[in-house]
């Protein structure tokens, strides 16, 4: 009789908290899954909260773990962040690779190509905001200089031409390329990130509701895309064409 009390003690022990922190912590570490699921969480609290609500203690609460599982994996909230836009950056290459496939090379190809960055800004306006803030990122952090490089690469086919391999490829996102190239490449990237940000961020409703025969802000820039594309007009020049 005098067990009993004591069994019962023993059966039902009380969890201190640090004792609770770390079962919760380790639940996700199920098959090395954790990092992966504190960006699912990190995304899911910038499409919810936007950039400002993205913290590493947002990032834990959504994922159900401790609060400083974010900074052992990632190190402090830029890694985190770099991490997300690497992410965002191979998606958005997958895309506009997704979109060009099949297209023969030329102006078929690069408006493809355009069109499939335009897809994916429209699929995910807040990733591509996080992505263009470079004060935010840890920009030499290797996944993230990877990760522009192959959306760099996928954008080139805007133009027809990638950015050459060379000895000094991992020191920059583009590689090493030529005057002719690094014009042709900043002129196509402005048209089609232009036009994205345009249309995420709302600032064509208002011109495509005024215009006769265009259906929303979407069609205008599929119109935009289709007759006015962003070319190489030779070495160290561009132009645009209509048509």
């Amino acid at each position: 009789m005098t067990d009993a009390p004591s069994r019962r003690k023993a059966s039902t022990p009380s969890k201190r908290p640090a004792e609770v922190d770390k079962a919760t912590r380790d639940k996700p570490y199920h098959h090395g899954s954790l990092p992966h699921a504190l960006l699912d969480a990190a995304e899911l609290v910038l499409r919810r909260d936007g950039i400002r609500g993205l913290t590493l203690r947002s990032i834990a609460r959504e994922a159900g773990v401790s609060h400083t599982a974010p900074q052992h994996h990632f190190g402090d909230t830029a890694g985190v962040l770099s991490e997300l836009a690497a992410s965002g950056h191979r998606r958005l290459a997958s895309t506009m690779a997704d979109h060009a496939a099949g297209t023969e090379p030329g102006q078929a190809r690069r408006k493809a190509t355009a069109r499939g960055y335009v897809s994916f800004a429209r699929a995910n306006p807040a990733l591509l905001h996080l992505m263009s803030r470079g004060e935010m990122l840890d920009a030499t952090r290797p996944s993230l200089v990877e990760a522009r490089r192959a959306s760099a690469r996928a954008l080139a086919g805007v133009f027809d031409e990638e950015p050459p391999a060379s000895a000094e490829e991992n020191s920059s996102a583009f590689g090493r390329i030529d005057a002719a190239q690094a014009i042709a490449m900043t002129a196509a990237w402005a048209y089609v990130h232009g036009l994205a940000l345009l249309l995420i961020d709302g600032r064509l409703n208002a011109l495509a509701d005024s215009a006769e025969g265009i259906e929303n802000a979407e069609a205008l820039v599929d119109a935009a895309i289709e007759h006015v594309q962003v070319i190489p007009a030779g070495p160290g020049k561009t132009k645009t064409r209509s048509g």
